[in-house]
């Protein structure tokens, strides 16, 4: 009864804000004000307070919300844990011997690094040439270059 009363005097309350309003020649946020006026009125009518009351008084709610709570912390836990890799010893498929490459975990060294060596420039020996240039052995080692500097950053 009590949270009916406070629902009445809160719209009342918006009315009489948004009779002054109206007076005051601003109609467009009047009738804004009215519409959010008769809201907790409304809800007393369609009972919805009545529901909210006789739920937030009952202890065996408030133990739902709670296990809903642990529920939640249970997920985001287990969650983090598996983002950053610590849930086991070893991965199911390294266990088994798996060809599958190991999934990149954030904080992990890479595996498979590339030797230093691989990514150094090719200069050459910076003597003036007196013949032609030298030609690429194969379309393939074109791109030799490419393929070192994108091994060397994980790519």
């Amino acid at each position: 009864m009590l949270a009916e009363t406070i629902c009445s005097a809160v719209s009342a309350a918006g009315l009489g804000l948004a009779a002054v309003t109206a007076y005051r020649k601003r109609f467009l946020a009047a009738v804004r004000i009215t519409a959010y006026a008769l809201v907790p009125v409304a809800l007393v009518m369609t009972g919805f307070v009545d529901w909210v009351s006789g739920m937030v008084f009952d202890p065996v709610v408030w133990a739902g919300f709670g296990l809903l709570g642990l529920s939640w912390v249970l997920f985001m836990t287990t969650r983090a844990i598996e983002r950053r890799g610590i849930a086991a010893s070893g991965n199911s498929a390294e266990a088994a011997g798996s060809d599958r490459p190991a999934k990149k975990v954030k904080g992990r060294p890479a595996t498979g690094a590339v030797a230093p060596a691989a990514s150094a420039p090719s200069l050459g020996s910076g003597a003036a040439r007196t013949g032609p240039a030298p030609q690429s052995a194969a379309p393939a080692d074109d791109f030799s270059d490419i393929e070192a500097i994108l091994k060397k950053h994980g790519i």
